[in-house]
């Protein structure tokens, strides 16, 4: 099993802090750090019954991302979730291919998603109803220009088209970045099978409802031809977890569990990540 954490930025954005918190995170053993994405918010916007205050900060995650890359040395960097439809899939191509080669090949727990928010979809000026056929398309381009060499490559698609394109620098040392796929819904977990190299199912949701997602995720990456086994599976998990927990999990199939602090004082969230870090051996001096 392999653990993870998130940093929630709820508080505002103190650079110093987000360095810290990083930092223990790593030196506590943890695998990697995950930030969420909202492009923008507005009065009303809410996930189900949860109104989301508009003035919440949400930072752009991937120059967050590569803040945290300057300030550590190990720590794997995540995404839960990038709103794929509301990025340009060329532009993006190149922003993550670059915070790759500049980490040394640290960008490499990317989760995108489709994003719920009809408002914040129309601020990007993207249609609503079609972000998940958006969404797919842009899978396939960031592959294709990843994988492209001075020759180029084309694409005549929905929403992106392009003739004899090169983008470089590429991933560090691989042919492209590992893109797991987010969400709640049946399609999501359809998507990470046909196209994904991982599923990280959100919300709240039944163990029967989980359970079916996931065989899902399996079966559509076998009809497609992909291994199902290939698939990360990623689920939130709490800080005060018990090893009985994360052997449940392990026994659904689950490969990575990614964790959040409960408190919201920095010393004691660090304490919280190195008691969770002792518990199961992460590294034996955190």
């Amino acid at each position: 099993m392999k653990f993870a954490i998130a940093y929630s930025t709820a508080d505002g954005l103190d650079p110093d802090r987000l360095v810290a918190y990083a930092r223990h995170a790593e030196d506590c053993g943890f695998e990697g750090l995950y930030l969420p994405e909202h492009i923008a918010l507005y009065p009303g916007a809410a996930i189900g019954s949860f109104e989301i205050p508009p003035t919440l900060p949400y930072p752009d995650p991937l120059d967050c991302l590569n803040f945290v890359a300057a300030a550590t040395h190990r720590l794997l960097l995540g995404t839960a979730v990038l709103l794929l439809p509301y990025h340009h899939p060329v532009v993006l191509a190149k922003r993550l291919a670059t915070i790759d080669v500049l980490s040394k090949g640290r960008m490499r727990l990317l989760t995108v998603g489709l994003g719920t928010l009809p408002g914040e979809a129309g601020a990007a000026g993207v249609d609503f109803a079609s972000r998940g056929r958006r969404a797919d398309e842009a899978i396939d381009v960031l592959r294709l220009l990843w994988e492209g060499d001075e020759k180029g490559v084309s694409f005549s698609g929905e929403f992106f088209g392009f003739d004899d394109l090169c983008s470089y620098p590429k991933p560090y040392d691989v042919t492209h970045l590992p893109i797991h796929v987010g969400g709640s819904s049946r399609a999501a977990a359809r998507r990470a099978g046909r196209r994904g190299d991982g599923y990280f199912p959100g919300g709240a949701l039944t163990a029967e409802e989980r359970a079916a997602q996931w065989e899902l995720a399996r079966s559509a990456a076998a009809e497609a031809g992909r291994d199902p086994d290939a698939l990360e599976y990623t689920r939130w998990g709490s800080i005060d977890m018990s090893p009985e927990r994360v052997e449940t999990y392990a026994a659904q199939g689950v490969t990575r569990i990614v964790v959040s602090p409960s408190s919201t004082e920095p010393e004691r969230q660090r304490d919280e990540m190195s008691a969770f870090a002792r518990r199961f051996a992460l590294l034996r001096t955190a």
